[in-house]
């Protein structure tokens, strides 16, 4: 278990996953452009001791490869988190003494995950209130010419809904406005936008900067709004997150974070946020968003500021979506049962196509899990679809453009809808409303017009056990037996 950042970067250097960086360099695109080249090549964590204008080191890319997402979450494979989370999902009703006692561990596990109220934290070793607030003092990026200010991109943002005091814990960009304020983009459809627009005048906000790796992440994860963050934190981690009280605002927050900003929303101040260069590839238009006043701002001694840059796939923000859609594969299931698995294109910017199998055994199955998704949480704003069998690996893109083409007659197996899309969604006409796209690309049945299905093409298992046999006396031992071995 990882306590903090420190105890993170500490395990990153160990296993040749950091890079220290003890040059000067420039927050304002300098930084941006050595990261894009690092992540590209699949490169390690960056840590600039020396950003330039700023005494507090910037740590980025720490997300930026599978391995060091597996690293995070201590597992060899995303999927080992998905089926941890599915034990929870899955719980029946015990039938007998032995599965009692194993749902009561399940139950137990779960309480110990909720987040656990501390007297004193490091992230108070330094209190600034008032004039003494100065964003500047951190090494805040400017990532993309086109860019309207810095803009703090790895928060993990913390409100209460003012109706019945439920905790959400989001991740919103912050584009700096002066030493002491900021925008905060709250989109249409996110949670902390819901808690600002119940207040009745306005709401406290508490920011936390550079935390445990799981903590950060599931600022990012699509929970129902019931569900607190910061007990999943602890679930995946297997001991709660230790929360300290803030010092102006009546909030909590993570007692090891690097930084905090701690202020308020008010419900009637808005500006023109943006232009940003975004995670679709393009820069989003300004738009107005609430302002966000910094009342105190704490950190540790030392404090590692934590950052990421988004923008045209794939960029480290690419392995935050692929654990997000390996670990709630069991989520989706519980309300889609007939999936077998997803995956959502990191050049598809994770809401523009969704790949799912599954296993079919009705007419117009897939049609029905098209709409089942268009109405699931935050795969609601999927804009195209595609349905294979079960048996299509969806992560193989080839082999699905091979059923999308020999499976799909146009006229039958394309549908049209329409619902929401993403805020940062530039094609359609209307913004938050497109057009989505449904591709059936599954073996027909005879019910659903299917001429005769043709059998397909397959070697028998007995000749390719033979062939594993006798696969070195072939002259080929030191190449690969490719995907059809």
């Amino acid at each position: 278990m990882l306590k903090d950042l420190r105890d993170w970067i500490a395990l990153l250097e160990r296993e040749g996953e950091l890079a220290r960086v003890s040059v000067e360099v420039d927050p304002d695109l300098e930084i941006t452009e050595i990261v894009d080249r690092t992540v590209r090549s699949g490169g390690p964590a960056l840590l600039f001791e020396r950003p330039k204008g700023s005494q507090h080191p910037l740590l980025i890319n720490q997300f930026g490869t599978e391995r060091r997402m597996c690293l995070a979450f201590g597992v060899e494979r995303l999927d080992d988190v998905a089926r941890k989370v599915a034990d929870v999902l899955e719980m029946q009703p015990p039938a007998g003494l032995v599965e009692k006692v194993r749902g009561l561990q399940k139950l137990k596990s779960i309480a110990d995950s909720l987040p656990r109220t501390v007297r004193k934290g490091a992230c108070q070793e330094i209190v600034l209130r008032g004039d003494e607030v100065d964003l500047g003092l951190l090494p805040i990026q400017r990532c993309w010419p086109g860019d309207a200010a810095p803009f703090i991109t790895l928060p993990a943002v913390i409100t209460r809904d003012p109706r019945d005091g439920t905790r959400n814990v989001g991740m919103y960009r912050m584009q700096v406005i002066d030493r002491a304020t900021t925008f905060m983009h709250w989109q249409i459809h996110k949670d902390g936008r819901a808690d600002w627009l119940a207040s009745d005048g306005r709401i406290s906000v508490a920011v936390a900067l550079g935390l445990d790796p799981i903590t950060a992440y599931s600022a990012s994860a699509p929970l129902p709004k019931h569900v607190d963050e910061f007990m999943l934190a602890g679930f995946l981690r297997g001991e709660p997150v230790e929360l300290v009280r803030c010092v102006s605002v009546d909030l909590e927050v993570p007692a090891h974070a690097e930084i905090v900003l701690e202020g308020y929303v008010a419900k009637d101040e808005l500006g023109d946020e943006g232009p940003f260069g975004d995670h679709t590839g393009y820069y989003t238009a300004a738009e107005p968003f609430p302002v966000f006043h910094v009342t105190a701002m704490t950190m540790r001694r030392g404090a590692v500021y934590p950052s990421i840059v988004v923008g045209k796939p794939p960029q480290e923000d690419a392995w935050l979506g692929k654990a997000t859609e390996r670990i709630f594969l069991p989520a989706v299931r519980t309300t889609i049962p007939e999936i077998v698995d997803y995956d959502l294109p990191v050049a598809g910017a994770f809401h523009n196509c969704c790949i799912v199998s599954i296993r079919k055994s009705f007419p117009g199955q897939a049609q029905k899990v098209m709409h089942a998704i268009w109405g699931l949480g935050m795969l609601s704003l999927t804009k195209c679809i595609v349905v294979v069998d079960a048996d299509v690996d969806v992560h193989d893109y080839e082999q699905v453009l091979f059923y999308a083409g020999a499976n799909v007659d146009p006229a039958r197996d394309v549908i049209h809808s329409e619902g929401p899309t993403d805020h940062l969604d530039h094609a359609p006409q209307r913004q938050f409303v497109s057009g989505k796209l449904g591709i059936d690309a599954t073996a027909k049945l005879p019910e659903e017009g299917a001429r005769a299905w043709p059998e397909e093409i397959e070697m028998t298992s007995e000749v390719k056990a033979l062939v594993d046999r006798r696969w070195a006396e072939y002259g080929f031992a030191s190449q690969s037996r490719g995907r059809s071995g």
